[in-house]
């Protein structure tokens, strides 16, 4: 069976800048491309920097595949409003993908925190090997002001890394008290995710665990058992 991935070597994530709002949030790409070239992505190696569109929300959520990893990173997440209207409402942005730990520094960590990045999600796609850099990345949050649950740490699922490996992975984030989201190759979604490196077992079960390892970490208590 050809996966998506598989089947449209061509396609790509991103097409160009992006603004688009409702009546509570709004939604912005201001770069595109990652120098990376994972063979589960799709996103482009061509790098370009769109201008910053008007923020007119105080929700507002950034699109990028990969903002850190271009060299204008912070100065672009510096020149970002903190807060809008006549009023002064304080604008909360949220980078929807994780961030890439290998483009983090104690000053853009800094520049986060300024600037009202509330949800800070880390991407660890790879393997074990990868936890002292990710652990530097989250003791740099840590030392703006971020708190350990409310970071998250993104791990791709059903794809080369073993289950057995994104198990000990998760088992390391109870360690440092950290939210984990499973995301599964190729842009699945649970109820319809099907096997492709991992086993249907496999996949179902990571997703249980990373539920229950969450409530753990948001409730400190397990909500499921009652008294």
């Amino acid at each position: 069976m050809q996966t998506r991935l598989e089947q449209n070597q061509k396609v790509k994530y991103n097409l160009g800048s992006y603004n688009r709002f409702n009546d509570k949030e709004q939604w912005i790409r201001i770069t595109e491309g990652c120098p990376h070239n994972c063979p589960f992505c799709y996103e482009t190696q061509q790098i370009k920097i769109f201008d910053v569109p008007k923020i007119v929300r105080t929700n507002v959520k950034i699109m990028d595949m990969n903002l850190l990893c271009k060299k204008e990173a912070l100065n672009i997440i510096n020149s970002l409003p903190k807060a809008i209207g006549k009023y002064n409402n304080i604008v909360a942005y949220d980078l929807i993908c994780g961030i890439d730990y290998r483009f983090i520094t104690q000053e853009i960590a800094y520049a986060l925190r300024k600037k009202g990045f509330k949800k800070i999600r880390i991407a660890w796609d790879w393997f074990m090997k990868d936890q002292y850099k990710i652990k530097d990345s989250i003791n740099m949050l840590l030392k703006v002001g971020y708190q350990p649950n409310k970071i998250m740490i993104f791990m791709i699922c059903n794809w080369k890394i073993p289950y057995e490996e994104c198990c000990n992975k998760l088992d390391l984030c109870k360690v440092w008290n950290t939210q984990v989201a499973d995301c599964y190759y190729d842009d699945q979604t649970f109820p319809n995710v099907i096997p492709i490196n991992w086993s249907d077992k496999e996949n179902k079960d990571f997703r249980s665990k990373c539920r229950k390892h969450n409530q753990l970490v948001n409730f400190r208590i397990d909500p499921e058992i009652k008294q």
